[in-house]
């Protein structure tokens, strides 16, 4: 089984990835609190229009290792460079969904853009989360203290329910299955409770706003004008306006979850962007 090892980590941690096909390297990085496997109605499709698709799991997630600490983005985007670094990849695309567009930009940030062509933030919570004064269509603090909270009297008890938000399910039942709401739980109560925890505490109050200008790569932008988890005017909007050579494509009607619920849109925004 493919893993890479960051060494350079306060605790080494092994990292699961899955590298399929040959050409130009895309690299994906799922959300919060799903693992690789998120990412099937991505993978087949890239790799079909003669891309090398990798994805992995980030620590904690998935069966990557799971270290008590490091859920920071710096860390985070570290074993995306330890990735880069041991499969010397060149020329690379970075997907990020959701909280993985955190360690696309931060990625950008600690390690530069020599090795990326591009970068895709996909339903992502950048630039930033939290309600504040100026931001103020953000997610209120009593909101994501709630979610804490839950996480940690009842992780197993939230994740049974979470992806009906994700996937605005009362109004997509006929996009998204019964089945497809048990496979997220599975793999998401899998995961590490305490990575599950302390990912969400990165990807609800990292401020990534001074961090856009470092992303100084083609960029595209895809969020669903339907997202009732990370609401679009707090995220796509203002990311579009923050870096400087962005595309931005709104799904109408899309929710969170529109890797699954509008993979065939998603799909060809995303595969007309490679080829761009």
């Amino acid at each position: 089984m493919p893993f890479i090892t960051n060494e350079k980590a306060k605790e080494s941690v092994a990292i699961f990835y899955e590298d399929y096909g040959q050409g130009q390297p895309v690299i994906l990085i799922h959300g919060w609190p799903l693992s690789r496997k998120s990412w099937e109605q991505q993978v087949w499709k890239i790799v079909e229009e003669g891309y090398r698709c990798i994805s992995y799991d980030r620590r904690g997630f998935g069966i990557s290792s799971s270290p008590w600490d490091g859920y920071d983005y710096s860390s985070l985007a570290g074993d995306l460079h330890t990735l880069i670094t041991e499969l010397d990849l060149k020329d690379v695309v970075l997907v990020g969904f959701s909280m993985g567009g955190g360690e696309v930009v931060r990625y950008c940030t600690d390690f530069g853009t020599e090795n990326i062509a591009k970068a895709a933030l996909i339903s992502s919570i950048i630039p930033l989360v939290k309600k504040k004064d100026d931001n103020p269509d953000g997610v209120p603090m009593h909101v994501l203290d709630n979610i804490k909270s839950a996480l940690q009297k009842d992780r197993v008890g939230f994740l049974k329910n979470f992806h009906k938000g994700f996937y605005n399910y009362e109004d997509n039942k006929n996009r998204v299955s019964e089945g497809q709401l048990e496979y997220d739980f599975i793999v998401a109560s899998h995961a590490s409770p305490r990575a599950t925890i302390q990912a969400a505490l990165s990807w609800m109050h990292t401020d990534f706003r001074p961090e856009l200008k470092n992303v100084d790569v083609p960029t595209l932008i895809v969020h669903g004008d339907a997202d009732q988890t990370v609401p679009i005017e707090t995220s796509g909007d203002l990311a579009a306006k923050g870096i400087s050579k962005s595309t931005y494509e709104v799904i109408k009607g899309a929710p969170h979850g529109l890797n699954v619920t509008h993979a065939d849109a998603l799909n060809d925004i995303l595969i007309n962007f490679l080829k761009g």
